[in-house]
């Protein structure tokens, strides 16, 4: 697990500012058994400002969520974004285990192999959305403002 904070990276006039609601970035995992894949994502969440944290495959992801919960001061995180298929556990058996014990974190699920099936199933267990590989990160950007600023 890699735990990058956001150093030196122009934020947002709400996290500046201690007494503000929103003085700590938002959190998001990213989950996916490609380094490549989560390595990009996570940097362009760290150029935005959020504080990361990456799983590389469903236990972790899963381990990286305890850890979150155990911590002396509690930092789950705001959104996970996790790959469908990875070796362990699927992002779709996460997030139904999430729904079932009444997690309301938005989940965000990539994947390459997308089809309607996989949606339906997606957004019946509360998905925040599904973006299919390959897709644009201005895409993946605008899915996680629109995802954040729904838990706000």
């Amino acid at each position: 697990m890699v735990h990058e904070q956001s150093e030196g990276v122009a934020r947002g006039a709400a996290w500046e500012d201690p007494h503000s609601e929103l003085a700590r970035p938002p959190r998001i995992l990213v989950a996916d058994d490609q380094t490549e894949m989560r390595t990009l994502i996570r940097k362009m969440l760290v150029r935005r400002g959020y504080d990361v944290v990456e799983a590389a495959d469903g236990p972790d992801l899963v381990r990286v969520l305890i850890e979150g919960l155990k911590a002396e001061e509690s930092r789950a995180p705001d959104l996970i974004i996790t790959d469908v298929r990875m070796p362990g556990f699927t992002g779709l058996e996460v997030l139904a285990r999430l729904r079932r014990e009444q997690w309301d974190t938005p989940v965000i699920l990539i994947t390459a192999f997308g089809d309607v099936q996989l949606h339906r199933e997606a957004l019946r267990l509360g998905a925040a959305c599904v973006l299919n590989k390959p897709f644009d990160m201005d895409e993946l950007r605008g899915a996680v403002e629109v995802a954040l600023a729904v838990t706000r």
